[in-house]
């Protein structure tokens, strides 16, 4: 095919370069970012259009710009597709992530001070989850739930005390490092015992709830939040769906309240995304992720590494590095090098700081895409094992890291491009 970067390379040399050693580092090493993924060449291409020219403050039909016809149809689309595939009865498809879409929900369903329950974030929650150092720990009261500290996964009966004696006006249900399923059903009684607000934040699993991977949180939740990329496999964004009767103040948290235009060429990508995602084959996908993360939690766990709680139900799982003598920082270095891509985390109780941690949180998504099954989990297990095993050895760095090429020659995510 001609040179996709030819228009690039024209204008701006030095960006053509990064833009083809991207894509040569994406093509030869393996992705285990669970926040990521890759893209069809249709949603590549629906961002990069001329949609990214077009401004359109407002919402379809009433907008404060001119010449909106054409593109307020690829919003609607984006909406309809929303609702229709995780069965809502409104969508907000303008957050520019998963972190904006929260601050949309929590300023129109909030007022500053009120009380929220959260999961903290050195146990699997998000920064929007009542983080001190983020708007919303700034802005509301929140009481922080976690793990059990034997199962390591959420006690729903201690997250009903805290509710019971906090009283809070909102719960948020969601994760971003947690490897279990999320029982929707008992944080929707949790919520209703207090009459408190139930809000889902299903940013990492909401290509398996649309892939029937993962049980869905509608219609119990008042509002769910999601980003677009992730297990979507669609553009960096995010996206709010809610119940008709909170659809008017979501709207307008979101525009005038929080963002000004919209990403229009990025709208037209998650329509692109919803429709994949409604494909038959979509659900295919979201099981192969589940089975590939259950294939390389085992494979890792006959390497001798400790998966915390004992292993996944989804896309994730969380790796404890304790049993081999090596920091979560060192390992994520120190595989980058070995063409194996994933990241530090915090475990359950980590004695190292979030800048360290004693974790690896590792996903399934960008792989599954890629093509690769069961089988090369545990391959990729094992070369994992060998670098931590001999962390200071340049020459198995080296050689894991020609591994690691060789198994993505044969799942290159995009040969067109390289």
């Amino acid at each position: 095919m001609s040179d996709p970067f030819a228009a690039v390379e024209a204008v701006d040399p030095a960006l053509a370069d990064v833009l083809r050693r991207e894509v040569t580092r994406q093509n030869t090493t393996i992705q285990l970012i669970a926040s990521e993924n890759f893209t069809s060449p249709a949603v590549l291409a629906a961002q990069g259009s001329v949609l990214t020219n077009k401004y359109s403050e407002g919402y379809p039909g009433k907008r404060y710009y001119g010449g909106n016809a054409v593109v307020d149809e690829s919003e609607d689309l984006a909406r309809r597709r929303v609702c229709e595939l995780f069965g809502a009865d409104h969508a907000n498809v303008q957050p520019h992530s998963g972190a904006n879409a929260n601050m949309g929900v929590y300023l129109a369903l909030l007022e500053p001070g009120d009380k929220v329950m959260g999961m903290r974030l050195d146990q699997g929650g998000h920064l929007t989850h009542g983080s001190p150092v983020n708007f919303s720990g700034r802005l509301y009261q929140f009481a922080a739930y976690g793990v059990d500290p034997e199962t390591e996964t959420l006690d729903y009966e201690a997250i009903a005390r805290l509710a019971a004696a906090e009283r809070p006006k909102a719960i948020i249900a969601g994760a971003t490092a947690y490897p279990r399923l999320i029982d929707f059903d008992a944080f929707r009684s949790i919520a209703d015992d207090v009459g408190a607000l139930l809000i889902v934040d299903a940013a990492h699993i909401a290509g398996l709830i649309a892939g029937k991977a993962h049980p869905s949180p509608l219609p119990g939740a008042d509002v769910v939040t999601f980003t677009t990329h992730k297990t979507m496999r669609g553009p960096r964004g995010g996206a709010i769906l809610c119940k008709g009767r909170y659809a008017k103040a979501i709207d307008k948290a979101v525009f005038p309240g929080m963002q000004g235009g919209p990403l229009m060429h990025v709208i037209a990508a998650k329509a692109v995304c919803f429709h994949e995602a409604a494909q038959p084959a979509f659900a295919e996908y979201a099981a192969a992720i589940v089975r590939n993360s259950r294939a390389l939690a085992g494979a890792l766990a006959d390497e001798g590494f400790r998966i915390v709680s004992g292993g996944t139900d989804n896309h994730l799982m969380l790796v404890d590095l304790r049993p081999f003598g090596v920091t979560g920082k060192v390992a994520q270095e120190t595989l980058d090098r070995a063409g194996i891509t994933l990241n530090k985390n915090t475990i359950p109780d980590d004695p190292e700081s979030p800048f360290v941690t004693s974790g690896l949180r590792i996903g399934t998504a960008a792989v599954t895409t890629a093509g690769m099954g069961e089988e090369e989990m545990t391959e990729i297990a094992a070369l994992i094992a060998r670098v931590l095993s001999k962390i200071d050895d340049e020459s198995v760095i080296a050689e894991v890291r020609e591994a690691a090429g060789g198994l993505c020659s044969k799942y290159t995510p995009y040969p067109g491009l390289a």
